[in-house]
């Protein structure tokens, strides 16, 4: 099927599947956690600490409703991936991974959104 992400383009490897990718972010954030502030965002942040790195996640979160607002998908796309990156940031922190996440969404799948909201109060 045309523009299928693990379809292999002409002449280049194929490319990496979304998992594989937040797998190798995830344990690359894990490596530079205790790496040199001086040389290393990741280290910045977890040298800052909890604060920074939720007020990371606010900040392109607001960025990410902005481009969503203005219809800008280009830009949207660049805003989710940071989020993403800010987000597998602080799961790192607590020791989590996607795969913590992606259990959750299983566990929610197939459930009314509001039905899932009455559990959760």
């Amino acid at each position: 099927m045309a523009n299928e992400i693990s379809e292999k383009p002409a002449g280049q490897a194929p490319r990496p599947t979304c998992d594989e990718v937040l797998q190798r972010l995830t344990a690359t954030i894990a490596a530079r956690r205790g790496a040199d502030p001086a040389t290393s965002y990741v280290a910045t942040l977890f040298a800052k600490g909890d604060e920074a790195m939720i007020k990371k996640i606010g900040e392109e979160a607001t960025e990410a409703v902005m481009a969503a607002k203005d219809g800008d998908r280009l830009r949207l796309t660049a805003e989710i991936a940071d989020l993403w990156f800010h987000c597998l940031v602080v799961l790192v922190k607590h020791g989590l991974a996607p795969a913590d996440v992606c259990a959750e969404l299983a566990r929610r799948e197939g459930m009314s959104g509001l039905q899932e909201k009455a559990v959760r109060m």
